[in-house]
């Protein structure tokens, strides 16, 4: 089984489909320090580096990928419908019809599904449909999948109509319904040292990070890892913060404090303890490039649920 991944960042989505027995053809991406990254780990993938619109002929495969950012959808983001950034599915519209894979997955925030956006995900869906395939989409929590955090993302599925089959999203594996608990910030990384100099972002708490709590108990998945070392999550041995008035957050003693680590981050997303980076990707840009990535178990079980079109 072969797959073509576009905006593939650091290679989160891609890491997903090695565990299902994928082999990546070729990945792309316009972020240099993410193409580092995924070149230091995944090396056999032909990576190239640049703006997608430029690359006009895509190598044949049975699966694309696709998880163009997101910066106009996000919550963390601008949250503007007219951005330019919003409109890059076209360019994965574009490779889908030259590539004509047998299925197709799309990942991307979930703030796509808000009714300021709906236009757009309907505008996609619309694309992919003329395109030739059965699509269906739905808004996932990485927590229910193994990840240790609460992430939601929508993914867009597709599988070609000639099959005849309209995919199916797999049933969550972790929570309060499902076979297994969360895993737990405990889990993924209560292994590591408390302190761990020089892998952290220093920064004073500025008051923007103190409107609101950015701590979990250890017990419980991590909020969301985000792509600004600044806004990083509570390491969860911080002080509990107490709330002061209305946007105002305080912690409740003066025992140290510090925000996760940027290999405290690539555990709780559900990368492998052996993912590494090259030394010229930096503390901010691992912060980064981990913050953007699609959570490799996530990934996993929505290729993982695809029916058994490969032969």
């Amino acid at each position: 089984m072969d797959a073509v991944s576009l905006f593939s960042g650091c290679g989160g989505s891609d890491l997903g489909l090695h565990t299902n027995g994928f082999s990546m053809l070729m990945a792309n991406d316009i972020l240099p320090k993410a193409a580092e990254t995924y070149r230091h780990n995944l090396p056999d993938t032909d990576f190239r580096l640049g703006d997608v619109s430029l690359i006009k002929n895509f190598p044949k495969a049975q699966l694309l990928v696709g998880c163009y950012p997101c910066q106009g959808f996000s919550q963390g983001g601008a949250r503007q419908t007219d951005r330019s950034i919003n409109f890059l599915y076209r360019e994965f519209d574009r490779a889908l019809r030259q590539i004509k894979p047998k299925a197709f997955i799309v990942e991307n925030v979930s703030g796509m599904t808000h009714s300021n956006y709906s236009h757009l995900l309907n505008n996609q869906i619309r694309r992919f449909r003329s395109a030739g395939y059965l699509v269906n989409y739905s808004v996932l929590n990485a927590a229910n999948y193994g990840v240790a955090q609460e992430r939601r993302r929508i993914f867009i599925v597709g599988i070609r109509s000639d099959f005849g089959i309209r995919y199916e999203f797999p049933a969550p594996t972790h929570g309060p319904n499902a076979l297994n608990p969360y895993v737990s910030q405990a889990d993924a990384i209560g292994h590591l040292p408390a302190w761990p100099v020089g892998k952290f972002w220093e920064e004073n708490f500025h008051w923007y990070y103190m409107s609101r709590d950015r701590r979990r108990e250890w017990n419980l998945p991590s909020k969301t890892i985000v792509s600004n070392a600044r806004h990083m999550p509570l390491y969860p041995g911080s002080p509990v913060l107490e709330k002061v008035q209305e946007d105002e957050w305080r912690f409740s003693s003066n025992e140290p404090a510090r925000r996760l680590s940027f290999e405290e981050a690539q555990l709780l997303q559900g990368f492998p303890q052996t993912f590494s980076f090259p030394e010229t990707v930096g503390l901010r840009d691992r912060y980064k490039v981990i913050g953007n990535a699609v959570p490799p178990p996530l990934f996993a079980a929505v290729s993982g649920a695809l029916p058994p079109i490969w032969d």
